[in-house]
């Protein structure tokens, strides 16, 4: 089954890393964020990806093209211009580019690459810069299940602020507690779809997935949640990225984050 990643946008909020180059990019530890979310993909045996292409999208496809050599030690000979790789990182992903527009959005995108899906059932879909402990596999069997267009991984992360609550009629603070979980489930990409829900995207003009798309299909019961209890973060700011380094230098891997 195919994978279908969002990666066109302009990440305007970590300008400080995206002035040169695309979000998913971004590097976690020497790693893009972009080929850290495959791995997580590739864990549960899936290895076929579409990604949407954008915003200094020409990086995206540059940085596969080289890969080996990327991601490899190697050495080389000027003289005879023989180039020796002193280690061996490979990866058996199958990835089709698709450049979905600068001023596209979120559902335009997916729009864009339709035909690239129509001989699949369900495909998977995701944002280009998030990553998870999530079961993919369950997931999966989840939105099989459930026989939904649409199904969403939903997560419950901490807060960025300390949250105070005052005495009645007083400016005294009452309780005051840390970055407390938010009160609801939040989108966390790490979709499961079925390829009706092109029918919809083709009824609007550039549409904001997250918008009339994801909105109707609540109306219509046909859009289920996947609750995600472990760990799942995105990389938005500065200090998002700052904080994903410091928890992949501890775990290795985002599959023993609880």
């Amino acid at each position: 089954m195919k994978c279908v990643i969002l990666a066109g946008g302009r990440g305007s909020r970590i300008s400080e890393e995206t002035f040169d180059k695309p979000k998913p990019l971004i590097k976690i530890c020497g790693k893009p964020i972009l080929l850290h979310i495959m791995e997580i993909y590739e864990k549960f045996k899936y290895n076929e990806f579409i990604i949407c292409l954008g915003y200094k999208g020409e990086k995206i496809k540059e940085y596969f093209t080289n890969f080996e050599l990327s991601e490899n030690n190697f050495q080389i000979d000027l003289k005879t211009n023989k180039i020796t790789k002193l280690s061996d990182f490979k990866k058996k992903y199958k990835i089709t580019f698709i450049e979905t527009g600068i001023l596209s959005n979120t559902g335009e995108r997916l729009k864009l690459v339709k035909n690239y899906l129509k001989n699949d059932k369900n495909f998977f879909f995701t944002y280009g810069d998030g990553v998870g402990n999530i079961n993919i596999s369950e997931l999966y069997k989840y939105h099989l299940k459930n026989k939904k267009i649409a199904t969403m991984t939903v997560s419950n992360p901490p807060g960025r602020f300390g949250v105070v609550k005052f005495k009645k009629n007083s400016s005294i603070i009452q309780l005051f507690k840390e970055k407390v979980s938010y009160d609801a489930w939040v989108n966390s990409g790490f979709f499961v779809m079925n390829t009706k829900i092109f029918d919809l995207l083709d009824k609007f003009n550039n549409p904001i997935l997250e918008k009339e798309p994801l909105e109707t299909l609540a109306k219509t019961n046909n859009l289920v949640g996947f609750k995600n209890k472990k760990f799942w973060q995105p990389v938005d700011t500065l200090r998002d990225k700052e904080l994903l380094e410091k928890i992949y230098s501890q775990f290795g891997s985002w599959f023993d984050v609880k």
